[in-house]
């Protein structure tokens, strides 16, 4: 039985039974490693194709410099969740911090640009995994869904694959990825050797983009679209931040979210560059500022098209372990703002292994209808760029904006709050990271490819936001992350009414 016990804010909570918690169950089952892997796995993806469109936009040097803008909003960020994370150990992550900082309104923006930035994703690595599946199928048995016009049939199979996987267990969900994030590193290092063993790579191909009248070969068109490459050059690192998501599957997220941050980021700018470099070197920055699929392109140009099968398979390792990575994000934030009420509470539910399968299901619907609509109204080019893409930059930019902004205030409004871990960048980081952000936030404002996108996004958010005001403000739960808010810090146990 609920009983309304608390109104603050403007919203009311409701206290619940023990037995509301024990049919939302995590099990811990992370160490440091598997929390590296999950951070790399959601990642990886970025390496093999989404990247390169940057350089259409900017030129291989535009793009490079966009590259490092973004490794110093990249280091703020992590360093700035890593602290928060450690002292607010819930699965809840970023709405959890904005909660804390900014009340209630404040912790649904933001928990819904994470939802909106991971379904997204999700839903476009789904299309670019169909993109490559089927070619492989076609050369292996002749038959092919796209030829039939059953692109959909595809996407009903990877969604329902790795719903079953992240449904299977957390400990298999951390175990896969390891897995495939040490296979697709490896294949990124094989590309990287050939490059440069078979003399493939050449340096001038970097710079073959025609410099328009009065720009150089570094910037070819100038300054200002180093502001469009930014969102693409996020395609190297978007995922990242999910860590905190898996606090309460970490035995210790406290000192182990912090460090598989560390270790994750590390990895990932290595690998970044070495595709930026190398891929561009290979095939020439004019090709790879257009191509669908840069790293297949390049192991091409190298061993020719009669490998093309397998190469491909090579690339689709890599975004499987991106869906695998992004899917358990997308569950987790979906999870928490349930658990909390701000969604509805049936998506919160986990099964005997002690999973969120409901909101694994209900975010692969989402995406799978996204894309079909998409699909339909703007064909193949509108869902892999100006639409479902752009959707989830949008998302990834506005939380990012939102924590730096939860830090800064959390280290005034509760300082005597415990945290185990300090930011090494302290206030200076989250400012660094937040200015970025706005930064990558004006690129694509002025960027017409990103309209659409936009435009979806606001819709979305009066629908959520309306609901939240005339129903959902007054069926808010007790949760940790709830819990932490009010208490100023200092307490992160979810009352249950056996308590009262």
């Amino acid at each position: 039985m609920a009983t309304p016990t608390t109104k603050t804010g403007g919203v009311t909570y409701t206290t619940v039974e023990q037995s509301y918690f024990d049919k939302r169950s995590l099990r811990r089952t992370a160490g440091v490693w598997g929390l590296w892997g999950l951070a790399v796995a959601a990642v990886i993806s970025g390496d093999f194709s989404g990247w390169n469109f940057g350089i259409d936009f900017a030129g291989f040097g535009g793009m490079l410099i966009a590259f490092a803008i973004l490794v110093a909003m990249y280091y703020g960020l992590i360093f700035s969740i890593g602290e928060m994370s450690a002292a607010m150990p819930h699965t809840g992550g970023a709405y959890s911090f904005a909660r804390s900082a900014m009340g209630p309104w404040g912790g649904l923006v933001t928990g819904v640009a994470e939802t909106i930035e991971y379904v997204a994703t999700t839903a476009v690595i789904v299309y670019f995994s169909a993109a490559y599946a089927d070619p492989i199928m076609a050369t292996l048995t002749g038959f092919s869904l796209s030829a039939l016009g059953l692109n959909w049939v595809w996407w009903v199979i990877l969604y329902a694959a790795f719903i079953g996987l992240n449904a299977a267990g957390a400990h298999i969900s951390f175990r896969f990825a390891i897995v495939v994030s040490i296979i697709a590193i490896g294949i990124i290092v094989l590309f990287s050797i050939m490059s440069l063993a078979t003399g493939a790579f050449q340096w001038a191909n970097l710079w073959d983009i025609a410099p328009e009248a009065g720009q150089s070969e570094f910037l070819p068109f100038g300054v200002l679209p180093i502001l469009f490459a930014l969102p693409f050059a996020m395609w190297f690192f978007l995922g990242i931040e999910e860590l905190p998501l898996a606090a309460e599957e970490a035995h210790n997220p406290e000192r182990d979210i912090p460090r598989a941050g560390f270790w994750a980021r590390g990895t990932l700018i290595v690998t970044g560059l070495l595709v930026l470099f190398l891929n561009t070197g290979v095939i020439g920055a004019e090709a790879t500022g257009v191509a669908g699929e840069p790293l297949l392109d390049g192991f091409r140009a190298m061993v020719g098209d009669e490998l093309a099968a397998v190469l491909a398979l090579f690339a689709l390792i890599g975004l499987l372990a991106s869906l695998q990575g992004i899917m358990f994000a997308y569950g987790r934030n979906m999870y928490s703002l349930s658990r909390a009420g701000y969604y509805p509470r049936v998506f919160s539910l986990t099964g005997k292994r002690q999973t969120p399968w409901v909101a694994l299901l209900v975010g692969a619907v989402i995406g799978f209808i996204a894309l079909v609509v998409v699909d339909v109204l703007g064909g193949t080019g509108g869902v892999a760029g100006a639409v479902v893409l752009n959707i989830a930059v949008w998302g990834a930019v506005l939380a990012y904006f939102l924590q730096m902004v939860s830090f800064i205030i959390l280290r005034k409004k509760f300082p005597n709050a415990k945290r185990p871990y300090r930011s090494p960048w302290g206030l200076t980081g989250a400012y660094v990271a937040a200015g970025i952000a706005a930064l990558v936030f004006l690129g694509t404002l002025l960027n017409p490819a990103f309209t659409t996108a936009i435009f979806a996004i606001a819709i979305i958010y009066i629908l959520i936001l309306v609901g939240f005001a005339v129903w959902g403000r007054h069926r808010l739960v007790l949760s940790p992350e709830e819990q932490y808010a009010l208490s100023g810090g200092l307490d992160s146990t979810p009352h249950t009414e056996a308590e009262k």
